[in-house]
């Protein structure tokens, strides 16, 4: 079995912190993980409320159901029962044990205002995504903690490329390591997608037309890397902008999408400038758009925004288990010069990180990773151009060309 490169941190919040909460889409490996944790390294009782005794049992009485159990329990799908998270506050508040709870949730509970409220100060929350390619290739290698290190080196690159094409149409889903073509991946994504829209919408909201979310997804799959602009989307769906930013909400607490806020020197700016957006997993946005092997020689816009959704994913797995506290936004100015993607380290410090789907890389594709380095001065650390080719370069000054497989 691969293990988890949160694992580490996993065990160090359940350590001193009296709830802890692990969510993120369904079929990431959330209970793989818990399962395999419970025993020798967390003794608890493992308990899901997939189970419809567990379910209604919990549902019934939740300060008995709890209360039954004296040592750690570890509650798997608590999406699906809101309402035990104020006897939990209850509970922790007379006794405050570390590991006392481990929680596993397939939408982001957190998006419930008395949820978060409830749990504030009690609760570590740590993300989940889907396998990053450094856990399926067995690496130790963390591209992100190396960029942000003092006396940054040109990493080695592999002598010969991975399958670079192979692993972003596949994405991280455990499953998907074991489908062998295509058509059985898209089998079962086409099952995977009804049963989260059908089933895990239904735990946290009440939503009236479940028919439209498909074509919503397929919409957003279709505009991976772009600014979510909720004007243009409601013309192309037919879908007013009010029910629009619903399920807009409601897919980004499910994991299904990944919005990317907008850098800002100034941080109310922030607030007001306009995220990108994103899906959670190539292979599914491979799914939703239908692009393949093929589709990468004859469409180059899709393969652009493919590879760009894929770099970024990469980036946000290693920013959840990596040694530095990092945020992670796009940067765009009035004039519409970008960068793909900003890193911030809490001490203020940035790299930009840009992303070209092609295999020779040029100066001219530094050109607005330059003004990004003048804009933010003294906190510019780096700037990284990934390209699919198979040389690591310096350009210029802390700036370098990186074959995208130095991500794993």
């Amino acid at each position: 079995m691969i293990r988890r490169k949160i694992t580490n941190k996993l065990l160090a919040a359940l350590s001193d912190s009296p709830v802890v909460l692990l969510h993120g889409a369904r079929q990431t490996g959330k209970s793989t993980l818990i399962k395999s944790l419970v025993g020798e390294e967390y003794p608890a009782e493992y308990l899901t409320f997939d189970d419809p005794g567990i379910l209604s049992a919990a549902q019934n009485n939740p300060i008995e159901f709890l209360s039954a159990y004296e040592g750690s329990i570890a509650l798997d799908e608590v999406q699906r029962v809101p309402g035990i998270f104020p006897t939990i506050k209850s509970l922790v508040d007379k006794k405050r044990k570390p590991g006392k709870y481990i929680l596993t949730g397939s939408s982001n509970v957190l998006l419930i205002p008395k949820i978060s409220e409830s749990l504030a100060g009690r609760m570590e929350i740590l993300n989940l995504f889907p396998f990053s390619q450094n856990e399926i290739t067995g690496s130790d290698s963390n591209f992100i903690d190396d960029v942000f290190g003092k006396n940054y080196k040109l990493p080695k690159v592999p002598e010969k490329q991975n399958e670079l094409i192979k692993r972003v149409i596949t994405g991280g889903y455990p499953e998907m390591l074991s489908r062998k073509n295509k058509e059985r991946q898209d089998a079962w994504f086409k099952s995977y997608v009804t049963t989260i829209l059908q089933r895990d919408v239904r735990d946290i909201a009440n939503i009236e037309k479940l028919s439209e979310l498909p074509k919503l997804l397929k919409l957003f799959a279709s505009r991976a890397g772009t600014l979510l602009n909720f004007a243009e989307f409601s013309r192309s769906s037919a879908i007013p902008q009010t029910t629009l930013k619903r399920y807009t909400a409601l897919l980004e607490a499910i994991f299904m999408i990944y919005l990317l806020p907008a850098w800002s020197g100034n941080l109310s700016k922030r607030l007001i400038k306009t995220p990108k957006l994103y899906l959670s997993d190539t292979g599914l946005l491979s799914h939703l758009t239908g692009f393949d092997s093929e589709t990468r020689k004859t469409d180059a816009l899709l393969w652009g925004r493919v590879l760009e959704n894929f770099v970024l994913m990469e980036l946000v797995k290693q920013a959840s288990w990596g040694d530095f506290n990092l945020s992670l936004f796009h940067f765009r100015t009035s004039g519409g010069q970008e960068v793909d993607f900003v890193i911030e380290r809490s001490d203020g410090s940035l790299v930009g990180i840009e992303v070209k789907s092609t295999s020779q890389v040029d100066a001219g594709m530094f050109n607005h990773m330059k003004v990004f380095a003048e804009e933010t001065g003294k906190k510019f650390l780096r700037g990284v151009v990934f390209y699919t080719g198979e040389k690591a370069i310096p350009f210029a000054k802390n700036m370098y060309a990186l074959p995208v497989d130095v991500l794993w």
